[in-house]
């Protein structure tokens, strides 16, 4: 018995991956125990997010990357 042919619905072209093994080029990384976790636009945000997983898992280690001066920040 033949499969029925499906009908294609528009799909958006693939977007190419990010490679976990390279630091992002732009912006600031919210780093959770040596890991990239989460993108900002802005510092301030990075370093609000930074604070409050630190205030919620005091054990694990927190730090913000500034991707475009390769600057990272004392941990929280």
């Amino acid at each position: 018995m033949k499969k029925p042919v499906l009908t294609t619905v528009e799909e958006a072209p693939p977007s190419k991956p990010s490679r976990a093994d390279l630091p992002p080029t732009e912006g600031f990384i919210l780093v959770v125990d040596g890991h990239f976790k989460t993108w900002f636009a802005s510092l301030e945000a990075a370093e609000e997010a930074a604070r409050n997983l630190k205030a919620k898992f005091q054990m694990l280690k927190v730090q913000t990357y500034d991707a475009a001066a390769k600057v990272w920040s004392a941990p929280f």
